[in-house]
């Protein structure tokens, strides 16, 4: 198992959007794939079925639950429907180890509230679907409000958080953690991205 992979966990019905930038910057410079990337992407989902997304197009995973490695670079909480359902429940243990173990843990959208939900967002700064929600999911687990930031992303340690609409500064936060590149090219990307090619390149 390569130490270098970024583990994306997919529910049923996720939201195939919020992890498309991430994993493009992973494999690819603005020309061509990298022939020597520094991370690898792959797909978790709770079995070795394929999970299919909100837009429903199907995946197929490289690893299921039981069979993931230990070792890996990072791990993404793809936002979606799944996060309402009993394969959530499977994902805390998961996370839980993640977080002891110092790996990077990026939450987007209802991933986000998923972690508000185990008390994965009591000791750093964090933002997701607005904090009413947060506190929603949490109920009693949630003990850190006063540390939600109305923001797109926020970036704490070794946590990333997101709201569903925030996925540029999601991808942005966590490639500067990943040291996926220089700090100037990350923001290249991201301003590429969110602005256009018309309005960096006006007539």
């Amino acid at each position: 198992m390569a130490s270098n992979e970024i583990l994306y966990i997919l529910l049923p019905d996720f939201a195939s959007h919020e992890m498309v930038y991430l994993m493009e910057a992973i494999s690819s410079d603005e020309q061509q794939l990298k022939a020597n990337p520094r991370y690898i992407n792959k797909i978790i989902a709770p079995t070795m079925e394929a999970v299919t997304a909100i837009g429903g197009f199907r995946v197929l995973p490289d690893y299921s639950f039981g069979d993931m490695p230990d070792d890996y670079a990072a791990l993404v909480l793809v936002g979606g429907y799944g996060w309402l359902t009993p394969y959530a429940d499977a994902v805390a243990p998961i996370v839980n180890k993640a977080i002891e173990n110092g790996k990077i843990v990026g939450a987007i959208c209802n991933g986000a509230s998923f972690m508000a939900k185990y008390g994965f967002l009591n000791k750093v700064k964090h933002t997701g679907n607005v904090l009413d929600q947060l506190k929603l999911w949490g109920g009693d687990n949630y003990t850190n409000p006063e540390s939600y930031i109305h923001r797109q992303s926020v970036s704490d340690g070794r946590v990333v958080t997101a709201n569903g609409s925030g996925v540029l500064e999601f991808t942005r936060e966590l490639l500067l953690l990943l040291e996926n590149d220089v700090p100037e090219r990350i923001e290249m990307y991201y301003q590429f991205n969110k602005q256009g090619f018309c309005s960096l390149f006006p007539e």
